[in-house]
């Protein structure tokens, strides 16, 4: 039996412990509780188109990719979320976990890696636009507010910033995909097959702009459903609000998530984002704490079966026979 099977398990074992503790079957069952069965539900309901079109973004940029194909990529970008949401990880980590998931399911690691990263970039991408528009939305309540005045003009400055940071990201890939690859043949040559077949991947991508530009716009759909699901949220708990508001507040909480995307699951930068930016909205910051539990307990109802999924198709991995293609990878 191989030592994957025993951290499969582990892994599994975790994850149920840790969302216990997480959050806490007594906040669970009192949020939920307050917005009904019904209410919660909802939110579920509307959470759940969102990797639907997170999964169409990643898998528009695999050429050739059968239809029949994309329930795995929704089903990895799931797995990716609720890495990040609810297990003790950063973004990062819940990329990566994303990426592993879908080469489990068959894609081959060169093309995985490269749209993988390349999708993170059209994500990025749609969630510059979708910052510029929530901004925009809300500049005056901003100015108004003396908890955020301070700020507005850091948050107009970083957005300029982020248009050439993007720019080098691209360009960072292209150059350092070859420099890996040259690299490689120099000191790791049983590597250079690999690195070559990424740095293929990566520029075939790249090459079909149309692909990279329908990423970036159904990412930007996905922003928008984002919103969607916060504007439920605040409804479902007595919040009087507009559908325009809660993508204001949502690009800006999505703002502050990506500047600290370093804090495993953003512990307590959501629940202050969500208690700072409500007021801006005639809203109470009670009002936000909940909203934040609300997603807090909503993450976990999905994240469990999805990880526990994920733990299943680690130790089919595990169990596979060693001239088994995907035991290999």
């Amino acid at each position: 039996m191989r030592i994957g099977v025993f951290i499969a398990a582990a892994l599994g074992l975790a994850i149920a412990a840790y969302v216990i503790l997480y959050i806490g079957v007594g906040q669970v069952v009192a949020v939920v509780s307050r917005v009904g069965f019904s209410g919660y539900a909802l939110v579920i309901l509307t959470s759940l188109a969102l990797p639907l079109v997170l999964g169409l973004a990643w898998f528009v940029l695999v050429a050739g990719a059968p239809l029949s194909r994309f329930p795995v990529f929704a089903l990895a970008r799931q797995i990716r979320d609720s890495a990040s949401d609810v297990l003790p990880f950063s973004q990062l980590g819940g990329i990566v976990v994303g990426i592993r998931a879908i080469i489990l399911r068959g894609l081959p690691p060169p093309t995985a890696f490269a749209s993988g990263i390349v999708d993170v970039t059209t994500e990025l991408m749609a969630q510059l636009a979708f910052i510029a528009i929530g901004t925009a939305l809300c500049i005056t309540q901003l100015q108004a507010a003396s908890a955020t005045a301070p700020y507005v003009r850091g948050i107009i400055l970083a957005l300029g910033l982020m248009i050439p940071g993007m720019a080098t990201f691209i360009f960072l890939q292209h150059r350092g995909s070859a420099f890996a690859t040259r690299l490689a043949h120099r000191w790791l040559p049983s590597a250079v097959e690999h690195a070559a077949a990424f740095n293929d991947a990566l520029a075939a991508i790249y090459r079909a702009p149309v692909r990279v530009a329908a990423s970036a716009t159904t990412h930007l759909g996905g922003w928008v459903v984002s919103g969607a699901v916060t504007y439920v949220a605040i409804r479902m708990l007595g919040g009087r609000i507009d559908f325009l508001s809660a993508i204001a507040i949502e690009s800006l909480l999505s703002a502050l998530r990506s500047a600290t995307a370093f804090v495993p699951a953003s512990i307590g930068v959501q629940e202050a984002g969500y208690a700072t930016l409500t007021p801006l909205f005639g809203l109470g910051p009670e009002i936000g704490l909940a909203v934040s539990l609300l997603r807090r307990a909503r993450d976990i109802t999905i994240a469990v079966p999805v990880l526990l999924t994920w733990q299943a198709m680690e130790g089919q991995r595990a169990f596979a026979p060693a001239d088994n293609p995907m035991a290999e990878q």
